[in-house]
């Protein structure tokens, strides 16, 4: 993370799943997150492709993914999935783009509760939830970014 606060440009967002996953980025210089849509390629190794010509298509500067934690803080059983997916991305972007997992603690929780409120329901929910998570986990992230440099 740390290495993300020497980095400028915009940042690619990923909630990672098996069977969508949900995509978003930022402005360059970092303010707003915005979902961008969701791909399905099928299995690890093609969503990674996918989502490494996203972030090389979009010029991002570094890909986030969320990574599943539990409510303890501890890392969650599917949480190896995700690091590997993370590794198998940072191979194929290279040094030039760093990858970094991002807790998403509640960001399908806040994502339903949000499409909830928008009585957003059948194929369009499934369409847009994992891009919801992807802005939120992203925006966090950001977020996250702002406040630590301001502490310095």
């Amino acid at each position: 993370m740390e290495r993300l606060l020497l980095t400028k440009g915009a940042i690619l967002g990923v909630d990672f799943g098996d069977k969508r996953t949900g995509l978003a980025t930022c402005d360059p210089s970092r303010l707003i997150a915005t979902a961008i849509g969701v791909i399905s390629p099928g299995g690890i190794e093609k969503t990674a492709d996918a989502v490494a010509d996203e972030a090389q298509k979009r010029g991002v500067s570094a890909v986030v993914v969320g990574l599943p934690v539990n409510m303890d803080g501890s890392e969650g059983g599917r949480a190896a999935r995700y690091r590997k997916f993370a590794r198998l991305l940072e191979e194929r972007l290279g040094e030039g783009i760093p990858v970094c997992l991002f807790d998403e603690r509640m960001t399908t929780m806040t994502a339903a509760r949000f499409l909830n409120e928008t009585n957003t329901r059948g194929q369009k929910r499934k369409d847009v939830i994992d891009a919801l998570s992807a802005q939120i986990i992203l925006q966090n992230f950001i977020d996250k970014l702002k406040n630590m440099r301001a502490q310095g």
